[in-house]
């Protein structure tokens, strides 16, 4: 069952959407390759449960992120488009292979495996991972395969026995080798608690430390949303602490609510700002950085 519309509905967007944020829809037919057979494989892609504008060129490039674990979401993050719920579909036993055949179907190269938070689940999805990857590579080795994972957080509490359910969790997806290793931070620390309900900044933290402790050879990834209420000093602050934990790779980008049941846009940050702070983290040591107003996590995945 869905939970209720959020409060937010009442709440109108603070200005139209600027001229940077429009974008042409890009390839009809790639758009419609990958939408007929994601259909037909009955699957779930986070480029089109989260309307992401970038998913036409994405799809022309070879790549696409799929979504496991049902359409529904047991959490209720304030900015993400994905249907709510708390009680969510058994988990599908034939997803991973259906998966591993939409990828033989659209000849993709690098597949993003991503998942709505299953706190239902004793494992917390993580055997949705492992799952699909052992599916995907029996089929075609050849195939890159990057992980965005929710938190796998084990406990109610930040106590011990939940850091280590955490963190063996963690340890297997980890254990099938995935080319990268992405959980996204999403915001900064004061706006943790009213953008991502269930989530915490300092667990989000920890996980990104132990993927480089428990597989230093896979790199790790985070990305953050401007336009929550942040401010540029509190980003920077934020872009200090992923480096902290030796995050590698990071992508930049401007939130875009939704809907009116979602939380509004407090700023449209301009290119100029995305650029400073691009520079900003690759000074501060990130390899690699996907920094605009219509970057998001799996933009341009593939490239080196």
């Amino acid at each position: 069952m869905s939970l209720s519309p959020s409060r937010y509905s009442s709440l109108l967007p603070s200005e139209r959407l600027p001229e940077w944020l429009r974008r042409p829809v890009g390839d009809a037919s790639a758009l419609e390759t990958v939408q007929g057979v994601v259909r037909q494989q009955r699957l779930h892609t986070i480029c089109e449960e989260g309307r992401c504008p970038n998913r036409a060129e994405c799809y022309a490039a070879g790549t696409a992120t799929f979504l496991l674990g049902g359409p529904i979401c047991t959490r209720s993050c304030a900015f993400c488009q994905v249907e709510k719920g708390q009680a969510p579909s058994p988990v599908d036993p034939d997803e991973a292979e259906r998966v591993a055949a939409a990828v033989a179907d659209l000849g993709l190269r690098y597949v993003v495996l991503t998942a709505v938070a299953r706190d239902d689940l004793a494992d917390h999805g993580a055997g949705l991972f492992t799952a699909t990857m052992a599916a995907i590579r029996a089929r075609h080795p050849q195939v890159a395969i990057e992980v965005l994972t929710p938190d796998f957080w084990g406990g109610h509490r930040d106590d011990g026995a939940g850091r280590q359910a955490q963190r063996q969790r963690l340890a297997a997806v980890l254990a099938a080798a995935p080319v990268c290793f992405n959980h996204n931070l999403e915001t900064v620390q004061r706006l943790q608690g009213e953008v991502r309900r269930g989530a915490t900044y300092r667990r989000s933290l920890d996980l990104l430390a132990a993927a480089r402790e428990l597989a230093p050879a896979i790199p790790t990834k985070s990305g953050l949303m401007l336009g929550l209420g942040e401010t540029f000093e509190e980003l920077v602050a934020a872009l200090e602490d992923l480096r902290a934990v030796d995050c590698q790779r990071l992508t930049l980008g401007q939130y875009l609510r939704p809907s009116l049941a979602h939380l509004p846009v407090q700023r449209y940050w301009p290119p100029e700002a995305f650029e400073q702070l691009g520079q900003i983290a690759r000074d501060l040591g990130f390899a690699d950085v996907r920094s605009g107003p219509l970057v998001r996590s799996s933009y341009h995945a593939a490239l080196p």
